[in-house]
C-alpha cells in the first residue's frame, strides 16, 4: 500500500521449519500465529473449498466468525516438484504479502471485495511457501455455477469486471469462479494473486475479457459453445456500456 498504515502490523516468527513473518489487519484481529494458516490446526472447523482451483483452500469456522483460508500452490510442471514451494526472491516478492495488500487498496477505493485478515509466509532454505486468511463471503455463488441456470448475472457481472478495470485492476485469472453473487444481487470479484494496478488500456482489458471467456466455455457443461457465446455477448454489452459512462 502507498503511505503509511496504521493498521497494518508485521509479526516474525520462527518454528522447527524455518522463519518467517505474518502481515495483519489489526483493526479486524488480534495477533495471529503461524498455525492459523494450517487446516489441520483448526481440526473439523476447517472444511475444503470444493468448487475452482486447484485444491488447498478451506473454509475455517475461528469462533469469531467464518473465515476464508488459501494456500498458494503451483500449476503445471512445476507442480511436480513441489506442490506449494516457491522460489524465495526476497520479501518484497512474497505473493500472499502482495495479494494483502492489494486487497486493502482495491477496498480503499470501495470496489467489492473480501476483507483481508492477515497474510504469512515461512522461508524454507531457497523456498517460502505462504497463505491468506480473509472474510468469507456468505451465501455466494460463482459465476461458473450461476451459468448453468436460467437467467445467469450476465448483466452484473459485465459492470461488475468494468468497474474493476476503471480502478486500473489487470486480474490475472479473470474466470468465472472469480466471480461471486448473492441472493440480493450483491457482485464480487476475487482471488488476486500476481494481479496488479496499472493504467487502464486496451490490451491488458481484451486480455482479461478473453480470459474470462474461454473459462466460460472451459466450463460449459451440456451448453453449446454458440450458447456460452451468447450469453458471453450480454456480459460485454454491458461491460461496453458501463467503461463508456466511465462507471
Amino acid at each position: 500500500m502507498s503511505g503509511y498504515d496504521a493498521n497494518e502490523h508485521l509479526t516474525p516468527f520462527r518454528d522447527a521449519r524455518g522463519y518467517g513473518a505474518i502481515l495483519f489487519d489489526r483493526s479486524q484481529v488480534r495477533q495471529p500465529e503461524p498455525e492459523w494458516f494450517l487446516p489441520a490446526h483448526w481440526g473439523d472447523a476447517a472444511q475444503p473449498v470444493a468448487e475452482g482451483g486447484r485444491g488447498g483452500a478451506w473454509f475455517i469456522q475461528t469462533g469469531e466468525g467464518d473465515a476464508f483460508l488459501r494456500h498458494y500452490l503451483r500449476g503445471g510442471m512445476a507442480a511436480r516438484l513441489s506442490r506449494d514451494g516457491h522460489l524465495w526472491r526476497g520479501i518484497n516478492h512474497v505473493r500472499s504479502f502482495a495479494e494483502f495488500r492489494l486487497m486493502r487498496v482495491l477496498r480503499e477505493k470501495k470496489l467489492p471485495v473480501p476483507m483481508p485478515f492477515a497474510a504469512w509466509y515461512r522461508r524454507e532454505g531457497l523456498q517460502y511457501r505462504a497463505a491468506i486468511l480473509m472474510q468469507r463471503l456468505p451465501g455466494v455463488r460463482s459465476l461458473a455455477a450461476l451459468a448453468m441456470q436460467d437467467s445467469p448475472p450476465w448483466e452484473a457481472a459485465g459492470q461488475l469486471v468494468a468497474r474493476f478495470h476503471r480502478a486500473g485492476l489487470d486480474h490475472a485469472d479473470l474466470n468465472a469462479h472469480n466471480l461471486l453473487f448473492d441472493a440480493h444481487g450483491q457482485a464480487w470479484m476475487i482471488d488476486f494473486d500476481r494481479s496488479q494496478l496499472r493504467i487502464p488500456a486496451t490490451p491488458w482489458r481484451e486480455a482479461n475479457l478473453q480470459r474470462l471467456l474461454r473459462s466460460l466455455r472451459k466450463l460449459r457443461g451440456a451448453r453449446s459453445v454458440e450458447q456460452v457465446d451468447g450469453g458471453f455477448a450480454q456480459l460485454r454489452a454491458a461491460y461496453d456500456a458501463a467503461w463508456q459512462r466511465g462507471y
